[in-house]
C-alpha cells in the first residue's frame, strides 16, 4: 500500500476505459481499485462515509470476483483486510477461495463466524473448509456447531482426502416408490429448509433405503399429482461408492453423461449425492495435476515460498540428473570417434532432440488415453503397433531431411547415411517408449503422468546417442 490514496475512477473515466478493454478485464480492474481504496482507508484510520460505502460495495461483489481479489493481495494486505473487516469474508467467499489462501486466513477469523459459515454451506464445501483448520481451531468451531452438523462433518473427515465419502453432498431428496407426485411435492415444500441448494433428481428408495431408481425434477413437475412415482422413475441407475476415488467418479459422470448420482455406503444404502458442479471441479483439479505431473512439477500457489517450490521440484530434477549422466556415459564410450570426426558432435544433439520430442508426443497421448480409460491392457497391443508404425514413417521423413542437411553441410555421404539410420531407429524407440513406459508404470500401480517423462527422455537420449555414435564408429572409422 502507498501513503497517497488512489482515487476511484470517475464514471467518465470508466466509460472511456470500457471502450479499450474487454468487459471482464474492466470489471477486474474496477474491483482491484475498490479493494486498494478500502485498504488505504484502513491504513489511514479513516471511518468516513466513503470507506463505509467501499465496505458495502465490496460486500456486493460476487463471491468469486471478491475471492479473486483476495488471492491477488500480498500476505500483509490480506491480513489487514481480514483483520479489519472480517464481515467481508462470508461463507460463499470462503467456498470460492483457493485452499492455501483459506488456510492462511482461517486463524484470523473467530470460531463463531466460521461455525456460522460451515452451517450455511453445503456439506461438501463445509468439509473443505474444516479440513484446512488446525486441530485447536477445528475443535473450537465444532463446539459452536449443533450436534447434527458436527456429526455430519466429523463423518466426512473420516474418509480419505480424494474419496467421494469426503466430497459428497449429504443433503438429498429421496422418496419411497409408493408415493405419488403430489405427496412428493408436498413433502419437499414442508421440508424446504432441509433441501439442498442445488439438486436435479429425486431418488427412489426401497424399505432398506437402497436406491432403485430416480425421477428428474423437471419430469416430476410436468406430471399429474396422482401419478405414481414408481411408474415415472428411471431404473437405469449409476451409483458411486463412498470409498471411490474422485477421479474414478468423474470418469463415471463422463461415461454415462450424468448430472448427479447417488453415493451409497457398504450396505448399498444411499448416503449422499454427487452433482455435476462438484465433478467439474474435480475434473479441473485432476487435469491440472496431470499436466503439471508430466513436467515433474507440482502446483505453485500464490502463497508458496521459494523453499517449498525447490522442495517439490528438486527430487525430479535429481532423477533427471542421474539419467543425464547415463546418457553422457554412453557418449563417453565413443569419445575417440567424436575426437576424430568433429561433425558427430554437431549432428548428435539433433538426433537425440528429435527422438525426445517424438517420445514426448507419444507419451502425452498415451497418458491422456490411460486417464480416459481408452488405453487398457486389452487395447495396448493395437496402440503399440499404431505408434510404432507412425514413429517409423515420421522417422523416415525426418531422416531424409537430416541426411540431406548432413550431406550439404559436411559433403560426406557416409555421414549422411549414419544420420539417416540413427534418426529412424531413435524415432521408432521413442514411439514405442512413449506408450510402453506409461503402461508399465501403470501396471506397477504408479501414476504414469508423474514419472513417464523422465524415463521416456532417458530412452530416447541413450538410444539416440548409442545408435548414432555406434553406427558412426562401425562405418566411418
Amino acid at each position: 500500500m502507498t501513503d497517497q490514496q488512489t482515487p476511484i475512477p470517475t464514471e467518465k473515466e470508466q466509460r472511456a476505459t470500457a471502450n479499450e478493454m474487454p468487459a471482464q478485464v474492466l470489471l477486474e480492474e474496477q474491483n482491484a481499485h475498490l479493494v486498494e481504496h478500502f485498504l488505504e482507508a484502513i491504513a489511514s484510520d479513516e471511518t468516513s462515509e466513503a470507506s463505509r460505502q467501499d465496505f458495502v460495495s465490496l460486500s456486493g461483489l460476487h463471491p468469486a470476483d471478491f475471492s479473486d481479489q483476495i488471492e491477488q493481495l500480498s500476505d500483509e494486505d490480506r491480513e489487514t483486510l481480514v483483520s479489519h473487516a472480517p464481515g467481508l469474508i462470508t461463507a460463499d467467499v470462503l467456498a470460492e477461495l483457493e485452499d492455501e489462501v483459506v488456510e492462511e486466513i482461517l486463524p484470523l477469523l473467530p470460531a463463531a463466524q466460521l461455525a456460522a459459515a460451515v452451517s450455511y454451506l453445503d456439506n461438501d464445501d463445509a468439509t473443505q473448509i474444516i479440513e484446512e483448520m488446525e486441530d485447536e481451531q477445528r475443535e473450537a468451531v465444532f463446539d459452536e456447531l449443533d450436534t447434527e452438523d458436527r456429526a455430519i462433518l466429523e463423518a466426512s473427515l473420516e474418509y480419505g482426502e480424494e474419496t467421494i465419502g469426503r466430497l459428497m453432498q449429504r443433503e438429498f431428496v429421496a422418496a419411497p416408490e409408493f408415493w405419488t407426485v403430489g405427496v412428493t411435492i408436498d413433502h419437499m415444500r414442508e421440508t424446504g429448509e432441509d433441501l439442498p441448494d442445488l439438486f436435479f433428481n429425486i431418488y427412489i428408495v426401497d424399505p432398506a433405503f437402497k436406491p432403485i431408481g430416480f425421477i428428474s425434477l423437471s419430469k416430476l413437475m410436468r406430471s399429474k399429482r396422482d401419478a405414481q412415482i414408481s411408474d415415472l422413475m428411471e431404473t437405469k441407475l449409476t451409483t458411486i461408492n463412498q470409498d471411490m476415488d474422485q477421479e474414478d467418479a468423474a470418469y463415471l459422470f463422463q461415461k454415462y453423461h450424468l448430472i448427479s448420482a447417488p453415493v451409497v455406503d457398504e450396505a448399498g444404502r444411499i448416503a449422499g449425492i454427487m452433482t455435476i458442479d462438484d465433478i467439474l471441479e474435480i475434473v479441473q483439479t485432476e487435469n491440472t495435476e496431470d499436466i503439471l505431473a508430466l513436467a515433474g512439477v507440482s502446483d505453485s500457489g500464490l502463497t508458496d515460498t521459494a523453499f517449498s517450490i525447490v522442495k517439490a521440484r528438486g527430487p525430479w530434477l535429481f532423477i533427471n540428473l542421474l539419467t543425464a549422466i547415463l546418457a553422457s556415459f554412453v557418449i563417453a564410450q565413443f569419445d575417440y570417434a567424436i575426437s576424430e570426426i568433429v561433425a558427430l558432435a554437431v549432428l548428435m544433439p539433433i538426433v537425440a532432440s528429435m527422438g525426445g520430442n517424438a517420445g514426448t508426443q507419444a507419451m502425452t497421448v498415451a497418458v491422456c488415453a490411460i486417464a480416459e480409460r481408452d488405453l487398457t491392457p486389452k487395447s495396448a497391443w493395437r496402440v503399440v503397433r499404431r505408434e510404432g508404425l507412425a514413429a517409423f514413417l515420421i522417422g523416415i521423413i525426418f531422416a531424409f531431411a537430416l541426411a540431406i542437411i548432413a550431406f550439404v553441410w559436411f559433403k560426406d555421404v557416409q555421414l549422411a547415411g549414419v544420420a539417416f539410420v540413427a534418426m529412424i531407429i531413435n524415432h521408432v524407440f521413442a514411439g514405442l517408449a512413449g506408450v510402453l513406459v506409461p503402461l508399465g508404470i501403470k501396471r506397477f500401480g504408479a501414476d504414469p503422468a508423474v514419472s513417464s517423462s523422465v524415463f521416456v527422455t532417458t530412452v530416447t537420449d541413450v538410444v539416440g546417442f548409442f545408435a548414432f555414435l555406434g553406427f558412426a564408429t562401425l562405418i566411418l572409422l
